[in-house]
């Protein structure tokens, strides 16, 4: 029994060296952890932070797929009297590679904006508020979504209401119909969801403190619980998202946000944008890339992502593991963590030997035009699991993590293990025992879009 738990608490060590091998193996690859204040730059700015992304088939409906990103990390249910609006004059994307050529074929865009019923009172509700056209909503934001492919802009929604963060009970006493009201249809067997939302990843990050107190105690705390986030939802017809709008012949994505601020047309010419925050593959920022180049991994384009190879084949975080724990490292270069974190999983595209998500697989895509990049990437030809295994892909769930990244999946667990070998051959049993203690999120997730649950209403320190 003392071995196994000794077992457990190396796997929460391993988190780190996930997150260098958040690329590393079949299942962790993405990213096990968030992106939450992951740079020096965008941890001064938190609206613009991009903190997880999520993307899986609709389990209720299933010829859909749905995407979720979040921004704004670490937010404190009471932190009044401004609380948490999306940011203005700012692109929040989500942008879609469904060729494989490492540039965006299709961009959902969420632009938001901010009016004040009354400016002469601090508060954010000056009463019950019971619908989102309440007067007593002081503070309102409306988005406009846009679909953007290399033929142009479409507008999907123009004034779409978001729903806003929660003041308290007495203001809001029912703020499931507020959230519930905020879900707009976005077109045939699209919807579309902005508001805030509990934080659904689940993770122990205390990794940060000497690798968990530097002698391993710290293990098995939520770091999350409690805290809420800024959240945009899109569930879409996968035809909306395949190449040649044929999902069939080319089920496999790859999916990352950005955030951009947003300049002033001029001469008649689009606005600007000066990208200031990126995450594919969540953890990969802030456990693989130095701190030399954290604010440059945001800046850059997905097709510029070769600059970035020697710290995915030769990552950090094993080494510190082997040096502190003696927790052998594997070998390097890490080819199998290119293939998850830059490739995408298929037979040849490295070593790991399954064809699972690179959209190489694709039939229409043109292998010459192919570019490794940083993407979460999804096969949407694989279908909800009936029972969904936490470490999904590790776990034998091919529908999850790292295909895609579903709310439930236990994404720090699977990319420790990763990090450690699990998809190598004849890795060592004790790999599958690791983990951070913390296998599952606080509140149950809605079983409906847009899945996120609602935002925790205590404050922090009373949880």
């Amino acid at each position: 029994m003392k071995i196994a738990v000794t077992r457990r608490r190396l796997t929460a060590l391993a988190a780190i060296g996930a997150s260098a091998a958040c690329v590393a193996s079949l299942s962790p690859m993405q990213g096990h952890a968030s992106s939450h204040r992951e740079a020096p730059l965008i941890a001064q700015t938190p609206s613009l932070d991009n903190t997880d992304l999520y993307a899986f088939v609709s389990p209720d409906q299933p010829d859909t797929v749905t995407l979720v990103a979040n921004w704004t990390p670490f937010e404190e249910p009471n932190g009044g009297p401004n609380f948490y609006p999306f940011a203005e004059n700012t692109a929040h994307d989500i942008n879609i590679d469904n060729d494989g050529d490492a540039k965006a074929d299709i961009i959902y865009r969420w632009t938001f904006s901010t009016t004040y019923q009354n400016d002469g009172t601090f508060l954010y509700t000056t009463g019950p508020v019971t619908s989102l056209a309440d007067k007593d909503l002081n503070i309102r934001q409306t988005y406009q979504l846009q679909r953007i492919t290399p033929a142009g802009a479409k507008t999907i929604l123009k004034a779409a209401r978001v729903a806003p963060s929660f003041t308290g009970k007495a203001s809001m006493p029912d703020y499931e119909t507020l959230s519930n009201a905020a879900i707009t249809s976005a077109g045939a067997g699209s919807k579309s969801f902005a508001g805030q939302a509990d934080d659904p990843f689940f993770a122990d990050l205390r990794v940060f403190d000497l690798l968990y107190g530097g002698d391993l105690s710290e293990v098995g705390q939520d770091t999350l619980k409690g805290y809420n986030v800024n959240t945009v939802a899109l569930r879409v017809p996968k035809t909306q998202l395949a190449l040649k709008g044929d999902a069939t012949r080319n089920p496999n994505v790859g999916i990352w946000t950005t955030t951009s601020r947003l300049g002033a047309s001029m001469n008649g010419k689009p606005a600007t944008e000066r990208q200031v925050s990126r995450l594919g593959m969540p953890l990969v920022n802030e456990a693989v890339i130095p701190l030399r180049a954290k604010n440059e991994f945001n800046a850059t384009k997905a097709n510029d992502d070769a600059k970035f190879l020697n710290y995915v084949t030769k990552p950090e975080v094993p080494r510190l593991m082997q040096a502190i724990y003696n927790i052998p490292a594997p070998a390097t270069p890490r080819n199998d963590l290119v293939e998850v974190f830059l490739t995408g999983v298929c037979k040849a595209c490295g070593p790991v030997k399954a064809d699972l998500n690179s959209q190489k697989l694709n039939k229409d895509a043109n292998a010459k035009k192919f570019a490794p990049s940083e993407q979460l990437r999804l096969n949407m030809s694989v279908a909800p699991a009936a029972t969904p295994n936490r470490l999904g892909v590790v776990g034998g769930d091919l529908a999850g993590f790292p295909n895609g990244r579903r709310l439930t999946d236990d994404v720090l667990d699977v990319t420790l293990q990763a990090a450690e070998g699990i998809l190598l051959p004849n890795p060592p049993a004790a790999v599958a025992t690791l983990g951070d203690g913390v296998d599952a999120n606080d509140h149950a997730f809605r079983s409906a879009f847009p899945y996120v649950s609602l935002p925790n209403m205590a404050a922090v320190n009373q949880n």
